[in-house]
């Protein structure tokens, strides 16, 4: 077994002492209340105590913490009193990412985390090793995983062909008594591969064999995309990250009375109060008219600061059958998407982004995914739209799509619809003016100008395309998706119907996959189409569903290309 870095015993020390201090001061805190002779004043000899226990813990922990990559598995051992050990085959290994932050970069340490299929948490985490053990790791990983794949499709391939071997002849043939001692030494056994560059069947791979980590076959690395640093500035000023409003509401939590007192401020030349406890409505009203700009103002900027931190240097490539990406400024990340896992592709695009003709192109795996999408991860955050239609077309071998759009009546169910959140919003402002001495409550009402253009540029931007390899979903307006999903990767394609759906005789058709999900993306839609169109859709989906998965097993194909030559 391997220790980690000596760094990662401090790490621990410092962590748990001070989990552990809080110990005995909570105990001193709750036996004082019931016992007489235990007084508070024992807390600066009870907090030290517990930072000291805790402190010997971490240590023992780091002693007790250790890794292996053996030839099968990925083995890691950590606990100090309930031990846990856990034997990770390579043909579940999903994700092998690494992070840095901004200290581990200059002390030259990194994170690895282990991620599995299917699993919604990390299987394994490495705090922390060196950043060359890192890279070391990554690499030896991926390339074992990448075996244990091959292996497992050439058996595939074997047992297809000693079937159809044995349907024509009742004498054994090599392809069946080969398939028989894969099956005896079960799926990590080593079987014949095939060459991903040249084709040509490679001999078994020995179980005892030493692996070089810095085999060419394995650590070749074909670049695909690099964000220029023009294509960065425009993500970063055209996009809209939501932990910017979380950032600022903490700070605004944290500091009120002063973040108050700098409004009154700014607002004092533009006609504000003077302070907040003497005004009238109309400073009051310049008091909100400039507070609101300002916190717009400082979301956007902490927006554009923490997208171009994010995705500084991002670089896109592929290493066999996964998609590989770096990027970060502050805090470094080094991952890797596997085709096999892809579910769906989206473009994705704002106004903004629609007005200077560019797009992003994001993937959405099965299981984990170490994006705060969950299983979405950007492919290429932003990038010229021609450039991003040519990478989806490549990806997925998609057609292009003749869309088709919703019947008109949907547009006039958003125009009712756009239509009561305006009067909602009318009555608002007249209960504020009724318990308030805000006046003229009625201006409200100039939102009923917006409601056509919102209800016109929804039904719009809703269109879809049944192809005969892959369904095409468009929608939305502020965030535009356009998901390609292949028919192989459908879990399930419902119609469902509301109230208001049913008294239009419309329907929306929901196409489920297994990716994640998030609390931002949902399932792919299809909103407003004619129930007879919805149904259609509905029977295509599931007649091409199982044609295609027919057509891939025969043809044993993962699914997603990655050639994008």
């Amino acid at each position: 077994m391997n220790r980690l870095h000596p760094l990662s015993a401090v790490t621990y020390a410092v962590q748990y002492g001070f989990l552990w201090l809080w110990l005995p001061v909570f105990l001193v805190l709750v036996l004082s209340g019931v016992f007489d002779p235990v007084s508070p004043a024992w807390f600066p000899v009870a907090a030290p105590i517990g930072f000291l226990f805790g402190t010997l813990y971490g240590v023992v922990y780091y002693y007790r913490f250790g890794y292996a990559v053996t030839t099968d598995t990925v083995d890691v051992s950590s606990g100090v009193v309930a031990r846990r050990s856990r034997e990770i085959p390579y043909g579940r290994i999903q994700n092998v990412d690494i992070r840095q932050s901004v200290f581990q970069r200059l002390l030259e340490l990194a994170t690895v985390s282990i991620e599995t299929a299917g699993g919604g948490t990390t299987e394994a985490t490495l705090y922390f090793v060196s950043e060359e053990e890192a890279n070391r790791l990554q690499r030896e990983i991926r390339r074992r995983t990448a075996e244990a794949k091959g292996r497992r499709r050439e058996r595939t391939r074997q047992r297809r062909q000693s079937a159809d071997s044995a349907t024509a002849s009742d004498e054994p043939t090599e392809d069946a008594a080969v398939d028989a001692d894969a099956e005896r030494a079960g799926d990590d056994a080593p079987s014949p591969s095939v060459d991903d560059e040249t084709g040509e069947r490679e001999p078994p791979a020995d179980p005892e064999q030493t692996f070089e980590p810095d085999s060419p076959t394995y650590s070749r690395k074909q670049r695909l995309f690099d964000l220029a640093p023009r294509e960065l500035l425009l993500y970063s000023f055209t996009s809209f990250r939501p932990a910017a409003v979380a950032a600022v509401l903490f700070v605004f939590f944290l500091a009120t009375e002063s973040i108050l007192e700098f409004f009154v401020a700014a607002s004092q030349p533009f006609g504000g109060p003077a302070d907040l406890d003497t005004g009238n409505t109309g400073s009051y009203g310049i008091l909100t008219i400039v507070s609101a700009i300002i916190s717009v103002l400082v979301t956007y900027l902490l927006s554009v600061a923490y997208t171009f931190a994010t995705y500084y240097d991002f670089q896109l490539g592929r290493v066999g059958d996964d998609f590989v990406y770096e990027r970060g400024l502050l805090q470094r990340y080094s991952g890797s998407i596997p085709a096999e896992k892809v579910q769906s592709v989206t473009v994705t695009d704002n106004p903004v982004q629609r007005l200077i003709e560019y797009a992003g192109l994001w993937v959405e795996t099965a299981g984990y995914g170490p994006e705060s999408n969950g299983g979405s991860q950007s492919a290429v955050p932003l990038a010229q739209q021609g450039r991003v239609y040519t990478f989806t077309e490549n990806l997925t071998d998609v057609e292009t799509p003749t869309f088709r759009s919703p019947p008109p009546v949907a547009r006039r169910r958003y125009l009712v619809r756009y239509s009561l959140v305006a009067a909602a919003f009318v009555a608002v402002a007249f209960g504020v003016a009724y318990t308030t001495p805000l006046e003229n409550w009625y201006f409200a009402a100039v939102v009923f100008l917006a409601v056509p253009l919102a209800a016109h540029l929804r039904y719009v931007h809703i269109a879809y395309y049944v192809g005969e390899d892959h369904i095409v979903i468009r929608s939305g307006f502020w965030r535009r998706r356009t998901t390609v999903v292949p028919y192989y990767r459908v879990q399930t394609v419902s119609v469902r119907r509301s109230i208001f759906q049913r008294r239009l005789g419309i329907a929306s058709v929901v196409v489920d996959t297994a990716s994640s999900r998030s609390f931002f993306w949902s399932s792919t839609t299809i909103y407003d189409i004619d129930l007879e169109d919805a149904r259609a859709v509905q029977r295509t989906s599931r007649k091409r569903l199982q044609s295609s998965l027919r057509e891939r097993a025969e043809a044993d194909d993962i699914g997603i290309s990655v050639d994008f030559t």
